[in-house]
C-alpha cells in the first residue's frame, strides 16, 4: 500500500461556522504540517487496538458513525475512511478520541451499499514518528436496520430505584429521546414496554406507582387506555386485536455464595390473553393450569402459532420457595395452535424441553419472515439476565417441519457472559442482542446482522457520539426493540394517564383473574412484579 496514497492531504475541510470553523481550519493546518509521509512513516503489522472494538463488522447502511477510541499512545492521530466509491475523508485529533463526521459517514456508506468501508489509522509520537497500522475492514450490508430501537434504562440495583425510563434511540444518528419517565409519576416503575410488527401503532406498557396504582397503558393509532389490569410480559397478535401476557408473582432471590447473587423466581405465573374489541381477559384451556409455571409468550408473524416456556410448579406454598427447589426449575419451550377466525385454540406442542438440553429455555422469538426461532437458554429458572452463563441459541423451522426432534445451535454472538433478549428487525436480517460481555454489571444493546443461512456477524455495541460513554454510564438497557417507526405519543399525554385517576375495568371470564386463573368463586390479589 502507498502511503501517500493512502494518507493524502485532505482534498476538502467541512465547512463550519464561526470559531468552530476557524478551530477546525487551525487543527487541520497544523496536522497537515505533520502529515505521515512515505519517509516517515513506519508500518506496524497489527491492526489498530479501537474502543469499542468496531473491527470486521458487518454494518447497517444507515448506521450513525461509529465513533471510537484508539488504545495507542501518540500525541497526533490521524484516521483516514474511505471506500471504492465516493470520497474519501481523514479525522484529526491531539486525544485518543476519533469522531467521524455524520454527512460524509453517510454518503460514504450509502455510495457503497453491499460494499466495504476501510479505516487507515495512523498515529505520532512526540519524537514526530508516524506509525501506520494494518488496515481496518468493516463491510456494509446491503439491507438497513429498523430505524429506532427501544429500551428501557435503569440502574442494575437488587429491589430498588431512582430514576428509570423507557427511551427510544434513532440508530441513523443520536437522538435518544424518552418515551416515559418515572419521575413523572412520583417515581414509580414503568417496564413491560411490547410492540407490534417492529411498529408502534399498536403498543403496551406496564406501570406501577405506590401513589397510583398498577395499570397498563395500551396505545392504538395515538389514542390511549388505562386498563385496570397488569398485562406483564406481553406479546401482540399480528392483528393487534388480542395480547397474550403473563400475570406473574416474582421474587428476588439473594444468593451471597454465588458469583452474581441475584436471581428471581416465580412463585406463581400464567398465560392469558387480552381482547382489545371486547375489553375481556380470557384464558385458553390448555393454559393457566395451577401445576404450571408459564411465561415468555412470543407470536409467530402469522399468528397461527404462540410460543411460551413453561416449567412444572414444584412446590405448593405460593408464599415461599422451598431450599434448594429454586435451582431445579427448568422451562421447556412450547407453542399451542390459535385460530383468530373464531378464536380457538389447540393443544400444547412440545418444541424443546429441558429434559433433552440440561439447561432452563426462556426468551423465544420467531423472526417476521417466520423462518428462525430465536432462544435463550441457561442453568435454570426463567430470568436469564441474572445468569451470566445465558447463551443465545437459534432453530431453523423450516427444516425442523415436521420433526420430532429439533436440532439447535448456539448462535456466533454469543459470549462468556450474560447474552439475553434477541429482538428482530423487521426484515430479518439485524438482531439486537441485551449482552453484559464488556462490563458483567451492566447490560448494553449489541447489533449484528443474520445471514441467509442463520449464522451471524460479529455483534457490535450501539455507537455513541462519545467513544467512551459506556465506560461511564450506569444505567442497564433492557428489553431492547428494534422498530420501523418512533412512538409517537407525546410524553406528558402518557405520564398523565398514569396520573389519571379513571382507568378502565377488565372484565374476566372462564374463571380468570388477573393472577393464576382460580377455581371459580375463589378471587386473589394480584401479584406484584
Amino acid at each position: 500500500m502507498n502511503i501517500r496514497e493512502t494518507f493524502a492531504t485532505p482534498r476538502r475541510l467541512i465547512p463550519c461556522a464561526g470559531v468552530a470553523a476557524l478551530l477546525a481550519i487551525g487543527i487541520w493546518y497544523l496536522a497537515c504540517m505533520h502529515h505521515p509521509t512515505v519517509g516517515t512513516c513506519e508500518a506496524a503489522q497489527r491492526p489498530p487496538r479501537l474502543h469499542p472494538d468496531y473491527t470486521g463488522l458487518v454494518i447497517p447502511p444507515n448506521i450513525a458513525p461509529l465513533n471510537f477510541d484508539v488504545e495507542e499512545d501518540g500525541s497526533w492521530y490521524c484516521a483516514r475512511i474511505s471506500s471504492p466509491s465516493g470520497d474519501s475523508f481523514e479525522v484529526f485529533s491531539r486525544t485518543r478520541g476519533i469522531v467521524i463526521p455524520a454527512r460524509p459517514w453517510r454518503k460514504l456508506l450509502a455510495a457503497n451499499r453491499g460494499g466495504e468501508v476501510y479505516l487507515d489509522m495512523c498515529t505520532r509520537d512526540k519524537a514526530g514518528r508516524w506509525t501506520r497500522f494494518q488496515r481496518v475492514v468493516n463491510r456494509i450490508a446491503g439491507e438497513d436496520v429498523d430505524t429506532i430501537l427501544a429500551y428501557r434504562r435503569i440502574h442494575p440495583a437488587h429491589n430498588l430505584w431512582k430514576k428509570m425510563g423507557i427511551y427510544q434511540r434513532d440508530l441513523s444518528s443520536f437522538e435518544e429521546t424518552p418515551v416515559m419517565l418515572n419521575e413523572e409519576f412520583q417515581g414509580g416503575c414503568c417496564h413491560c414496554h411490547a410492540f407490534r410488527n417492529n411498529h408502534t401503532d399498536t403498543l403496551s406498557i406496564s406501570a406501577r406507582s405506590g401513589v397510583y396504582g398498577t395499570d397498563t397503558l395500551v396505545i392504538e393509532n395515538g389514542a390511549i387506555r388505562k386498563l385496570g389490569i397488569k398485562l406483564g410480559f406481553a406479546a401482540w397478535h399480528p392483528s393487534g386485536r388480542i395480547a397474550a401476557c403473563t400475570v406473574n408473582d416474582p421474587k428476588l432471590l439473594l444468593d451471597a455464595g454465588a458469583n452474581e447473587i441475584r436471581d428471581i423466581v416465580e412463585m406463581d405465573s400464567a398465560i392469558l390473553y387480552w381482547h382489545a374489541d371486547s375489553g375481556t381477559m380470557k384464558r385458553c384451556p390448555d393454559l393457566g393450569r395451577k401445576d404450571w409455571l408459564e411465561t415468555w409468550p412470543a407470536w409467530s408473524p402469522d399468528g397461527r402459532y404462540l410460543y411460551f416456556c413453561r416449567a412444572p410448579l414444584l412446590w405448593t406454598d405460593r408464599k415461599k420457595v422451598p431450599p434448594d427447589r429454586s435451582a431445579e426449575i427448568r422451562y421447556d419451550l412450547v407453542r399451542i395452535r390459535y385460530e383468530a377466525e373464531d378464536d380457538r385454540w389447540g393443544e400444547v406442542e412440545p418444541v424443546l424441553s429441558a429434559k433433552e438440553t440440561g439447561l432452563s429455555i426462556g426468551q423465544p422469538r420467531v423472526s417476521p419472515d417466520g423462518r428462525w426461532l430465536s432462544f435463550v437458554m441457561f442453568d435454570h429458572g426463567c430470568w436469564p439476565i441474572y445468569h451470566p452463563e445465558s447463551d443465545v441459541y437459534l432453530m431453523d423451522l423450516e427444516a425442523e417441519k415436521g420433526k420430532e426432534r429439533h436440532a439447535y445451535r448456539r448462535m456466533e454472538v454469543s459470549s462468556d457472559q450474560c447474552d439475553s433478549w434477541v429482538a428482530w428487525s423487521s426484515n430479518s436480517r439485524w438482531i439486537v442482542v441485551g449482552s453484559a460481555r464488556d462490563n458483567i454489571l451492566f447490560n448494553r444493546p449489541y447489533l449484528a446482522y443474520v445471514q441467509g443461512n442463520g449464522t451471524t456477524s460479529k455483534p457490535f455495541i450501539i455507537p455513541q457520539p462519545d467513544p467512551a460513554y459506556y465506560d461511564s454510564c450506569l444505567d442497564s438497557f433492557t428489553m431492547p426493540e428494534l422498530l420501523v417507526e418512533p412512538v409517537r405519543v407525546p410524553r406528558r399525554d402518557l405520564a398523565k394517564a398514569v396520573r389519571a385517576p379513571g382507568r378502565i375495568p377488565v372484565k374476566t371470564v372462564d374463571g380468570v383473574t388477573t393472577a393464576t386463573p382460580a377455581h371459580p368463586g375463589v378471587t386473589r390479589k394480584e401479584p406484584g412484579l
